[in-house]
């Protein structure tokens, strides 16, 4: 199977030693910063609702985002995140088998990269998938990537002989993939905290156990969609009476 998870916010540029690969839309990413380094400091804030450190920010990312950029200006994609999803997936700690595992079997989906493998050296930056940056395709990211991230995924499932995609990603970013075009079986698992008042989704939590779940697939290398019901990570079980075809979902006592 596949899984994919978002990108985040937050980066970890720290040196990192391990061989990194060419990102497949690494010419769309360039174009894309070109595109960004034009706007006035004025309108990157504006949008991407930023403060005016931030701004400041990405906006000097964007003048240095480079088309031949050196290694020591990179960082593989799934140690230069550092989000709650980076949290739970611990790349750093992956072994070099799993790091090969997860390479041909964990995408990260991105705004500016669209669709990342976890050793792709990245360039830092800040774009989210929901960003509407005007480019001759239109005037937000979804429609400029239109249908490639789907079928980019559905090709690397066909190389490694699945039809199964787990969705760890946020609606932000997995709305770009176009499901028409994906033809394959998606799963998406659901978090809950076991609340007084009933099951619910805490976004800080929900997000740590994506990256987990995605852990999970690779440290185990699953192949069979009934295997995810073992996963119990920070204390989540498989709740039968909740799920729904598809959907496992997964419940924990609340943290108090």
């Amino acid at each position: 199977m596949l899984v994919v998870i978002s990108p985040a916010k937050r980066l970890d540029w720290q040196d990192r030693d391990i061989a990194m690969t060419r990102p497949v839309f690494e010419e769309d990413a360039q174009r894309l910063a070109r595109t960004a380094r034009n706007l006035s400091l004025r309108d990157l804030k504006a949008l991407m609702d930023l403060s005016d450190d931030l701004a400041r920010l990405n906006r000097d990312r964007f003048r240095s985002f480079s088309d031949e950029p050196q290694d020591a200006a990179l960082r593989p994609a799934m140690l230069a995140f550092a989000g709650d999803t980076y949290m739970g997936l611990e790349a750093g700690s992956l072994d070099a088998e799993e790091r090969d595992w997860a390479q041909e079997h964990l995408r990260i989906l991105s705004g500016l990269y669209g669709v990342l493998r976890p050793a792709d050296g990245i360039q830092p930056y800040r774009l989210e998938m929901g960003t509407r940056l005007k480019t001759r395709r239109g005037g937000s990211l979804y429609d400029y990537w239109r249908d490639a991230p789907a079928k980019a995924l559905r090709a690397q499932a066909e190389a490694v002989g699945t039809d199964v995609l787990v969705n760890c990603a946020s609606q932000e970013y997995f709305g770009a993939v176009d499901l028409k075009a994906l033809n394959l079986r998606v799963i998406t698992p659901v978090f809950l905290e076991d609340k007084p008042g009933g099951p619910k989704v805490v976004s800080f939590f929900a997000k740590r156990a994506r990256g987990a779940m995605a852990r999970f697939i690779v440290q185990n290398r699953l192949t069979d969609a009934e295997a995810l019901t073992g996963f119990d990570a920070g204390g989540y079980r498989h709740c039968p009476e909740l799920s729904q075809p598809d959907a496992p979902h997964f419940l924990r006592p609340a943290e108090s």
